[in-house]
């Protein structure tokens, strides 16, 4: 009797399967075809590629082979097809975070809380602009005497000297409030401008330039404070630089249209012309419903940001903005960059005219056009400071702004039109790059409750020494020749600028989150990613 041949076992232990064999009715994607899913055969390592009956229960049943533990999990179905998915997908990050460009910009402007803000703002600016150099002109053709009318200027920058105080009520009021109150507040200050009609009420106009100046420092804290409030930590780069552009746009026309607006309807219709404006920009901002920043679990949504000092009350309080900054030590070197290139700015304010009298040769009217090529540069220095400031970080980009103006500087020291053409334009472009950077890095750095002092005592820093080193230029540009002292500028903005870049490690890049995943500054289950701080 022969020997029986043996039959073939099917059990699903002792038989393989050839690749990319399927159960019946089991799509294999999904891997119950008794192997992983196949995606996972290429990415699972060695242990996928054992033989099949390594991977069956012991017991041989017919169980379905256990899974590796590094197998993916199965894909969600189709919408429309049988069954529900239970794979939970990522939240991803707010709108528009992990856009750039333009793409980041038009995520900004769907945001209902940040379009109106934005209109409020831009109406704000144009009555702001427009009024700023008609004031002067005005004491001038009431006067005829210079003296008189710069004597507006020194009105305008006099309420500095106040700084802490307006930051204090900015960290204690709340800012959409604040912000609607600043407006109308501006608007009715204007309306005594429309009684003056000769020199007879000349300090009715200086009253009111002091005024507006105490405005204009509290509304800067106040859009500082408000733009982190609307606005998520990754988009607070584009926010400043979309502002930034707005003002630059205005320092351009802003004279101009100024200027034109008086002689046609004269200083007393402009000043209800601007009061009409700052209303507008109130009604507006009346819309405003500032909302936790989406992705903040518990956590900050701003990396590396300091809290609030634990000063209460008296001279702490006042002074807790300036220790802040003195006591981060990014915002630390941005405070000395700052305070170092607005003294360089300020000398180089008084040295234009003799540039352009005994350099270039031409009447002082000329001088009209390296400023309009300032505004060009602004315009596309404020286009381009959110990129910049997210590829480089904030102490990055202010090194790079920085190096423009001690370009510009070095490049005057030799008088030639086309020298003067592309240092105006360096000039231009620096300057609202070093702004979108030092005001981000304010934001980012500084918790709600400080911003407001912290960004008055940074305006107020900054604009102290600028405008003493404006005086000291008037006087010494008749003593030293100006190529001497625009050398002198360009040499102290360099040394600026290495200061700033020798410590760029304090500001990393802002790596905006990848759609899908959570955002950087958090760590799963909302805590906040501790920031690295070097002294």
């Amino acid at each position: 009797m022969g020997r029986r041949r043996r039959e073939p076992r099917t059990g699903p232990g002792r038989r393989r399967r050839r690749p990319g064999a399927a159960r019946s009715g089991v799509p294999q994607a999904l891997g119950l075809d008794g192997g992983p899913p196949a995606g996972a055969r290429q990415m699972a390592g060695r242990r996928l590629l054992q033989p099949v009956h390594r991977l069956v229960h012991r017991r041989g049943t017919g169980r379905a082979p256990r899974r590796a533990p590094s197998a993916v999990r199965p894909p969600p179905r189709p919408a429309g097809g049988s069954g529900r998915s239970t794979t939970r997908v990522p939240p991803g990050p707010p709108d528009g975070v992990g856009r750039t460009g333009g793409g980041a910009v038009r995520a900004l402007l769907r945001r209902p809380d940040f379009r109106l803000f934005f209109a409020a703002l831009t109406v704000s600016l144009v009555a702001e602009s427009v009024l700023l150099l008609a004031l002067a002109v005005w004491v001038k053709q009431m006067t005829g005497s210079d003296g008189l009318a710069g004597a507006t200027f020194v009105a305008l920058t006099a309420p500095m000297v106040l700084a802490p105080l307006v930051g204090w009520v900015v960290d204690r009021v709340p800012r959409r409030r604040l912000f609607v109150m600043l407006n109308a507040g501006t608007a009715v200050l204007l309306l005594p401008l429309l009684t003056v009609h000769d020199d007879s009420r000349l300090w009715v106009v200086y009253t009111v330039a002091a005024g507006y100046g105490l405005s204009y420092l509290a509304l800067g804290a106040t859009v500082t404070a408000l733009v982190q409030e609307l606005v998520p930590g990754a988009l607070l780069p584009d926010a400043n630089g979309a502002t930034q552009t707005v003002k630059q746009g205005l320092r351009l026309a802003g004279p101009l249209l100024g200027a034109g607006l008086f002689v046609v309807l004269g200083g007393p219709a402009l000043a209800g012309a601007c009061a009409v404006g700052f209303i507008l920009a109130a009604v507006a901002g009346l819309g405003l419903r500032p909302a936790p920043v989406e992705g903040d679990c518990g956590g900050d949504a701003h990396p590396g940001r300091v809290p609030a000092g634990t000063a209460h009350g008296g001279r702490g309080e006042l002074v807790a903005g300036i220790r802040h900054l003195l006591g981060e030590p990014a915002l630390r070197r941005a405070l000395v960059a700052t305070v170092a290139a607005s003294v360089g700015l300020g000398f180089g304010e008084t040295l234009w005219f003799a540039y352009v009298d005994q350099g270039l040769g031409r009447e002082p009217a000329f001088l009209g056009v390296l400023v309009s090529l300032q505004g060009v540069g602004g315009l596309v220095g404020g286009v381009a400071s959110a990129a910049l400031v997210r590829r480089l970080g904030e102490l990055g980009a202010m090194a790079l702004a920085v190096s423009c103006v001690a370009l510009a500087s070095v490049a005057l020291t030799r008088p030639a039109l086309g020298l003067a053409v592309a240092a105006s334009v360096l000039i231009g472009l620096g300057l609202p790059v070093a702004m979108v950077a030092v005001m981000t890095l304010v934001q980012r750095r500084t918790a709600p409750e400080l911003v407001g002092r912290a960004s008055a005592a940074l305006d107020a820093v900054a604009g102290g020494p600028q405008a003493a080193a404006i005086g000291a230029g008037a006087l010494m540009v008749g003593l030293v020749d100006y190529r001497l002292l625009y050398g002198a500028i360009g040499a102290g903005l360099t040394i600026a600028a290495a200061y700033l870049l020798t410590g760029r490690h304090l500001s990393t890049p802002i790596a905006p989150a990848l759609p899908g995943h959570l955002s950087p500054a958090l760590l799963p289950g909302g805590t906040q990613r501790p920031a690295a701080r070097r002294s």
